[in-house]
């Protein structure tokens, strides 16, 4: 492993992206979603549906670059296309300029418009795990769009782990490849912990029925906000934001009165979907180029364990760039604002050139 000595510390405040897609119409060509149908697909118990529908969007021009973006938990392609990311990176001039980059953003399988169990199955859907998760993308890239090799596999988050996935599984199918917010390790810890603790208190919920409920079990939101509100953030930013009991109380209420998520099943199902993630055994197959890029504020995969040190150290031609915590950063969100990275990632795709 190379270490990365420098750091980005005059980064900009955090943008959360909750502007609408329309808004950057002008600053990359518009997005164009569209349905793939992967037939015969079998998932890692052994079992098949005949036709599983992938959802994706594409940026750009077919002939362009081909890059793969993959995002987090429970988020879908509309999740990356904010101000804070896409604003940052399909852009001209900027480091995916769509007019050089084909961008691929797939609605992972149990997300977004993909097959998932609310379509129908609710828990009878196949109990899908990450590696049949990029499967799905994979078939989608190489069958559904008819490509042979990628320029770069970029995620965040679940999408960093679905790209230390690539790396390992299909090592000679792109020349680099860019985890954030991940760690190519086993679950485990407090992350995975707290992610069983989530899926467990709704499994308990008596409205929950076995995944056979009338209405969404009241445990759903409740979850969801302590989950979030423990593991994503930042200690630096939370303190300067809401540094009185009062503050803390409105941003509190403010996330128990926001939406909660659609569907229990869909929820339980992306969540347990990482309990067999660990790349770590496979890591001496990699053959792309990585720059992993954490934070070190962010609440899932701390620095300080020193995992991610040593499995950075097991793969050649890997950096690590971590991000300084700051009263700007968000802790595991931290990476969600491409700001603070996106010149990084312009220096080692023109390296690869």
């Amino acid at each position: 492993m190379t270490p990365f000595k420098g750091t980005r510390r005059g980064a900009l405040g955090l943008l959360l992206g909750l502007a609408a897609v329309p808004a950057l119409a002008a600053d990359y060509p518009a997005p164009r979603p569209a349905v793939w149908t992967a037939r015969d697909f079998r998932f890692h118990t052994g079992e098949t549906m005949p036709e599983l529908r992938l959802h994706y969007t594409t940026i750009g021009n077919p002939s362009g670059v081909p890059v793969l973006v993959l995002h987090g938990t429970a988020g879908s392609a509309r999740s990356l296309l904010t101000p804070g990311f896409a604003g940052v990176l399909f852009g001209p001039g900027q480091p995916l300029d769509a007019s050089r980059y084909f961008i691929i953003l797939p609605d992972a399988l149990g997300a977004g418009e993909s097959a998932k169990p609310s379509d129908g199955l609710r828990a009878a859907f196949p109990r899908y795990n990450y590696a049949d998760m990029v499967q799905a993308q994979y078939r989608l890239v190489t069958e559904g769009l008819g490509i042979n090799h990628l320029r770069l596999v970029l995620g965040n988050s679940m999408g960093g782990m679905h790209a230390w996935l690539w790396g390992v599984t299909y090592p000679d199918l792109m020349d680099a490849i860019v985890p954030m917010a991940s760690q190519p390790t086993e679950m485990s810890s407090r992350n995975w912990m707290l992610r069983r603790l989530m899926v467990e208190t709704i499994r308990r919920d008596p409205a929950y029925r076995g995944g056979d409920y009338a209405e969404q079990p009241p445990s759903l939101r409740s979850v969801n906000v302590f989950y979030s509100t423990a593991t994503n953030g930042g200690t630096l930013n939370y303190q300067a934001t809401v540094p009185t009991r009062e503050a803390a109380d409105k941003l509190v209420e403010a996330r128990l009165a926001a939406p909660a998520p659609k569907d229990a099943n869909d929820f339980v199902y992306q969540w347990d979907s990482s309990r067999d993630y660990n790349p770590a055994p496979l890591l001496g197959r990699i053959r792309a180029r990585v720059l992993a890029i954490n934070a070190a504020d962010d609440e899932r995969n701390p620095p300080e364990t020193g995992v991610m040190q040593a499995a950075m150290a097991r793969i050649p031609n890997s950096r690590l760039l971590l991000i300084p915590a700051s009263e700007e950063t968000a802790g595991h969100g931290t990476t969600g604002n491409a700001r603070f990275w996106s010149e990084e990632l312009r220096a080692f795709l023109q390296a690869l050139d």
